[in-house]
């Protein structure tokens, strides 16, 4: 299997698996930024997963905007997108996914 097909699973899985546990407590508490913070960071474990998954995505956004420029990706701009939106697990798969079809496409160009 291509790695341009694996990374679009992994974006499908990314979105799917995270807002299957997001969407039911949204709609049990509404858009309450307080209480979603004070769930996430109510234990050490919840503290450990969201202090990763945050230096995680501010990662993500770095080198996607450098190496996203350095490499011309065409809509990078969907992976800060992605990230916000959904979070890592969609916004890298998406990232790599771009890169993977730009690297591609250089590849047929020179050939």
């Amino acid at each position: 299997m291509k790695p341009k097909t694996v990374y679009l699973a992994l974006c499908v899985a990314g979105l799917l698996l995270p807002y299957a546990e997001f969407v039911p407590w949204l709609l049990q508490h509404g858009l309450n930024l307080a209480s979603f913070m004070r769930e996430l960071f109510s234990t050490r474990i919840g503290a450990f997963f969201g202090m990763d998954v945050i230096v995680s995505a501010l990662t993500l956004i770095f080198f996607t905007g450098r190496e996203g420029q350095r490499l011309k990706i065409p809509y990078r701009g969907l992976v800060l997108l992605s990230v916000l939106a959904v979070g890592v697990s969609l916004g890298f798969p998406l990232f790599l996914y771009l890169r993977e079809r730009e690297l591609e496409r250089s590849a047929l160009a020179r050939a």
